[in-house]
């Protein structure tokens, strides 16, 4: 196993805080490999980038040698995380759990050496417990200390509903670190109170408290918020290799360092030499490039990866048109549609609003030609066109005459 202080120096990175870093040293030197655990709740399906920075850490304790745990919240996600929200979450419903949690099943090793990761279910433990159970579970923490978490306090102050249900989450979260004896428990900065709740719970069960690792939410494409999918700037990481590759050349030139902390293996040394670089005159493009590839590469291959380098390159160069667009066919009996509603059904853009406000800005072509009048009629011809919105997103779409 790797040295203390070489552990502890790749752990640093990227992490938010540790709670507590003389745990985690005492810990690091007991000669034994540590149990490290992070819970994801399988609410969406797909896992995008920002999902990886937990995953990323992760592997990092994994190549020390120590037992990785990644746990599904199938029983949490019945009840809804209540983190950062300003309402009751819904609860997923049974099915949807299990069909998401399938999906991160398959997506997780991605990052994570199958061989080596010991793969938890919550409801193992959860559906053992019974009302008697729950009840001296939820004995040993206060009302109090739940309204402490910011989330809370807020909804209660602005008179805003708290279900009963919600201050079960972090207790049964917390209950996990208890059932795993976990040493190390990860998860994002929103989710500290959890994360502390497991220790409180651990010290009442008389566990040694896990040390807490918290990570920062990575920002997505607009440099601003969090990365989500509801939010439109994120990068799923099943997404295919020409849209990851634009899409992270797109980030801009500062938010590309965090993203090097964050989601690259390089070493940092490495990372700082590109930055030296970049600051003597270097192309900050050219070392957005070499992030592109690895990530692609991690996701994908290194051949999906230089293919999609190079259709970059000829797309943003030279104005090629990539060779693996969708093809779309909408059926009218008009004899002419509009724009808008056309962008936005053939999925080029989320609504008809965004397709004119893209016309506006100039975004958007047709067989290469830069569109300027968002009235303009589309002809219902069967013949295909070429339709490009912005740097990224091109379809070729075919408006065919349908039988009245």
């Amino acid at each position: 196993m790797t040295g203390i202080d070489k552990q502890l120096d790749e752990l640093r990175r990227g992490a938010e805080e540790i709670l507590r870093e003389d745990e985690l040293k005492d810990r690091l030197g007991s000669g034994r490999p540590l149990r490290i655990k992070a819970g994801f709740d399988p609410t969406a399906p797909d896992l995008h980038l920002g999902h990886t920075v937990l995953l990323n850490k992760m592997r990092q304790f994994q190549e020390f040698g120590h037992e990785i745990v990644f746990l599904i919240g199938d029983f949490t996600g019945m009840i809804g995380d209540p983190s950062g929200k300003s309402a009751t979450r819904p609860a997923l419903t049974p099915a949807e759990v299990s069909a998401n949690a399938k999906t991160y099943e398959e997506q997780v090793y991605k990052i994570l050496d199958p061989g080596s990761t010991r793969l938890e279910f919550n409801s193992k433990w959860m559906r053992e417990l019974d009302a008697k159970d729950l009840i001296e579970l939820a004995a040993k923490h206060t009302v109090a200390r739940m309204l402490e978490r910011d989330d809370f306090q807020k909804r209660y102050s602005a008179g805003k509903a708290i279900a009963i249900h919600e201050f079960l989450y972090p207790l049964v979260q917390g209950y996990d670190s208890v059932a795993l004896e976990a040493d190390v428990e990860l998860g994002g900065t929103d989710q500290k109170f959890n994360l502390l709740v497991g220790r409180q719970l651990q010290q009442a069960f008389g566990q040694p408290p896990q040390v807490v690792l918290t990570m920062p939410l990575l920002e997505g494409l607009d440099g601003v918020n969090k990365m989500s999918k509801s939010l439109d700037n994120y990068i799923g990481i099943t997404e295919s290799p020409g849209e990851m590759f634009g899409k992270l050349m797109s980030v801009s030139d500062d938010l590309m360092w965090r993203y090097f902390e964050l989601l690259s293996f390089r070493p940092l040394q490495e990372i700082e030499k590109f930055r030296q670089n970049v600051s003597g005159g270097e192309n900050p493009r050219d070392v957005k490039y070499l992030l592109a590839d690895e990530i692609v590469t991690r996701f994908h291959d290194a051949a999906a990866a230089e293919k999609a380098r190079k259709d970059f390159i000829d797309r943003h160069r030279h104005g090629a048109i990539p060779d693996d667009m969708d093809d779309r066919v909408i059926s009218s009996t008009e004899a002419t549609l509009d724009i808008g509603p056309v962008l936005r059904d053939v999925g080029l853009t989320s609504s008809s609003s965004e397709a004119l406000r893209m016309v506006n800005q100039g975004a958007v072509r047709i067989d290469g030609e830069r569109v300027s009048d968002p009235k303009i009629p589309l002809q219902v011809d069967g013949v295909p066109k070429v339709i490009q919105v912005g740097k990224r997103r091109f379809a070729r779409v075919t408006l065919a005459p349908a039988e009245d």
